[in-house]
């Protein structure tokens, strides 16, 4: 009898800790290194979300962050010590296309659901069941940025500015030039790395070419500077982007020669799509003083829907949960409704254009997802 007590009380303890022991999701981010700006931008919005909603299941969640450096090793590193020593049973990232395409890989082995904020190359979801995310795709995102470039400012001529050490940049000039093209316009194609400064050569060329537009695929670093230089160089035309321009480092690196830029975009505050997008950018604005980026949303949107995930899987099972993210339709999030397909893991959402208004970031336009077949 006294055994069965002593086991009695110990059975007992054992469950009583199992209450009350966190539900850990991983954050692997680019919080240090070159594009540090959005991994920063992305860990607002979980923060956010985290506050809101730090409890699942009756137990609480905690959010282990691990930094990537902006790099594709630390990326696949981070996410298999998230897995293997942190025990976490989902994760949201990576920010960039090429260090979430060498995460995803990591995520498949282990049968662990990750949801990419922003990371918009279709290779990140490609032929895996694990890697979803809650952003467009880049086919869309560079369809709709020559639709803004043909019908809304008529450009005919444009230079396309290339980063080749980026999947992302490389994927979206390709679907920009397919699109742009097929209204008959003229492309030059020019390239550049991540980390250059100097962009006279590719400049002079474009100048040639008489493009009525330069359009810069890669991140907001050599956007920025791309922009100063060309204006520099009397560059009278459209500057056009995808959304690696959307951080505040753009402004603060470019000033006045990213004024009138045009990029696109997830979501603006000042263009609430969903009862959810008002009151998130209310309470980001409570919480940090300025009004939330595009990046903030989605860091936002992909906790949510995380937690929505198990909430409706009812475990903690990673396998089971990653069928449960595939499996959500119509989710109000803050960038508008996300609707996963069961098959590729991205949603169908629209694009928003936005520019550069006085120094800051104003929406210019939506494109509907259904306009871009």
């Amino acid at each position: 009898m006294r055994k069965l007590g002593k086991l009695l009380v110990v059975t007992l303890l054992l469950s009583s800790l199992s209450m009350f022991a966190a539900i850990k999701i991983g954050a692997l981010l680019p919080l240090t290194g070159g594009v540090s700006a959005f991994g920063d931008l992305v860990k607002k919005g979980i923060e956010l979300a985290h506050e809101e909603k730090g409890t699942v299941l009756g137990q609480k969640i905690e959010v282990v962050y691990m930094d990537t450096r902006s790099e594709k090793t630390e990326a696949a590193n981070g996410i298999a010590r998230l897995i293997d020593k942190e025990g976490v049973i989902a994760v949201i990232g990576e920010v960039i296309s090429g260090n979430s395409i060498a995460a995803g890989e990591i995520a498949e082995k282990k049968k662990v659901p990750m949801v990419s904020p922003s990371s918009t190359n279709p290779l990140v979801t490609q032929g895996k069941k694990f890697v979803s995310r809650v952003c467009f795709i880049d086919p869309l995102q560079g369809t709709a940025l020559a639709e803004f470039a043909v019908k809304t400012l008529k450009i005919k001529k444009a230079t396309v500015f290339t980063d080749v050490e980026q999947d992302y940049s490389v994927g979206l000039s390709n679907y920009f030039i397919e699109r742009f093209k097929k209204y008959g316009g003229q492309v030059l194609q020019v390239q550049y790395k991540s980390g250059d400064q100097e962009f006279s050569a590719q400049l002079s060329q474009a100048l040639a070419f008489g493009s009525e537009a330069i359009v810069v695929t890669g991140y907001y670093n050599e956007i920025a500077l791309v922009a100063q230089q060309a204006k520099s160089l009397g560059f009278k035309g459209y500057i056009l982007a995808g959304d690696g321009a959307d951080a505040p480092e753009l402004i603060k690196i470019g000033g006045q020669a990213v004024e009138g830029i045009y990029f696109s975009a997830h979501y603006h505050p000042d263009a609430p799509v969903t009862q959810v997008s008002k009151k998130f950018a209310e309470a980001f604005v409570k919480k940090y003083g300025v009004k939330p980026s595009t990046l903030s949303a989605l860091g936002y949107d992909a906790y949510m829907l995380i937690v929505e995930a198990i909430e409706r899987a009812k475990t903690t099972k990673p396998e089971l949960i990653a069928t449960a993210i595939r499996s959500i339709k119509n989710f109000q999030g803050a960038t508008g409704i996300i609707s996963i397909d069961p098959n590729t893991g991205n949603p169908t959402k629209d694009v928003v254009i936005l520019t550069i208004k006085n120094q800051q970031s104003a929406f210019a336009a939506k494109i509907s997802a259904s306009d871009l077949k």
